[in-house]
């Protein structure tokens, strides 16, 4: 077998190595495949909100949210009839909200278009919001069975050992190769099962700290182990610099209600409903007293009088990591000139609301 690391033209291994490939995968998840919601049948519709799903969550995560949501929403017309703040309230907690939103746009779309079927075809696939060319080959292989290839995190690992490539599997030279790969190792029939049992090895075997190659069906096949480079590869990626930054909740009181706003499109949480939130720099009570009054009224035109300090959470979002202050506050008057939309609500309603997960923790506290 020959690799990219010693082939300039990147040579894939041949027919006989990829057969043996094939054999391995299929006999190993034959006998290991985990039973999971959304293997419980080959409904393009399960396929999908699963994959979706799955993006970067780990899968004993999923399955709560994939449960609950597939019954509140068992079809795409029933998701495409929902409004958008039911679908977020389901979602709350699972993160990267724009995979919801996204679900729920694409959802639409297929009612509309395609009778509120799921296409076939791989073209109006990738023409869905939300869904790449991972996620297209992920869903026709295992629904329809379609000769698609995949190449996720898990596979993007377990091709870069097993052709011991050294270069960085984001570059467009990488991905060009491990897409040849996941191309060249199809099966002619039961793509699906076999696309799966890829994942399935990657995420439990191929694992990218302490990788088991002890259990691996394709410990004698993989060049990176032959070579010893299997800690090595893939080359890791450059962390991006981690920045700290202070930010203020304010829960402002008008009787028993509180003021929640709706977060921007193109913001954080974009969708969602949390209490007035911005950063702030002060170190002192006086200056820290103004900017609460002054972040208030800019987002939602409310004056309000400060009160005590709630809580402190400290939470990551992406690269920040973020000191949250929530304060206390009572309503003075409204100037009518808010930037965002806002609702006054009792705290029984806020339960009915999709919240950030810092939001929640916030209303729990009332």
């Amino acid at each position: 077998m020959t690799t990219a690391q010693e082939d300039p033209r990147g040579r894939l291994p041949d027919a006989a190595w990829r057969q043996r490939l094939r054999r391995r995968v299929r006999a190993w998840f034959a006998r290991h495949a985990r039973e999971l919601p959304w293997r419980r049948s080959r409904d393009p519709y399960r396929v999908w909100i699963s994959e979706v799903m799955l993006q970067q969550t780990q899968v004993e995560t999923v399955i709560p949210y994939f449960e609950r949501f597939c019954e509140r929403f068992p079809s795409i017309r029933a998701l495409a009839e929902a409004g958008e703040e039911e679908v977020l309230r389901l979602w709350e907690g699972l993160g990267y909200y724009r995979r919801a939103r996204q679900l729920h746009q694409a959802a639409r779309h297929m009612v509309a278009r395609h009778g509120a079927a799921f296409p076939r075809d791989p073209e109006a696939v990738r023409g869905l919001p939300g869904i790449g060319r991972y996620t297209a080959g992920a869903i026709l292989s295992i629904a329809f069975d379609a000769p698609e290839p995949i190449l996720e995190a898990n596979t993007i690992r377990l091709f870069s050992r097993l052709l011991a490539y050294r270069g960085d599997p984001g570059s467009a030279a990488g991905a060009r190769l491990l897409w040849a790969m996941a191309e060249a190792v199809l099966p002619r029939r039961g793509c699906g099962s076999f696309n799966q049992g890829l994942m399935e090895l990657g995420s439990r075997v191929c694992l990218a700290r302490g990788p088991r190659c002890d259990a691996c069906p394709l410990a004698l096949l993989c060049r990176a182990r032959a070579l010893g480079l299997v800690a090595e590869i893939p080359a890791a990626k450059a962390k991006p610099p981690v920045e700290s930054r202070r930010e203020a909740a304010v829960v402002v009181r008008r009787g028993r209600r509180v003021l929640l706003v709706k977060c921007p499109e193109g913001g954080r949480w974009a969708g969602l409903w949390d209490f007035p939130r911005f950063a702030v720099d002060a170190k002192h009570d006086a200056g820290l007293r103004n900017e609460l009054v002054a972040g208030v009224a800019r987002l939602t035109g409310v004056s309000i009088e400060p009160g005590e300090c709630l809580a402190t959470i400290r939470h990551g979002v992406t690269r920040f990591r973020i000191t949250l202050d929530c304060y206390d506050a009572v309503y003075q008057r409204d100037s009518g000139q808010s930037t965002v939309p806002l609702r006054w609500l009792r705290a029984d309603e806020l339960a009915d609301y999709p919240l950030s997960t810092t939001g929640r923790k916030l209303a729990h506290l009332l």
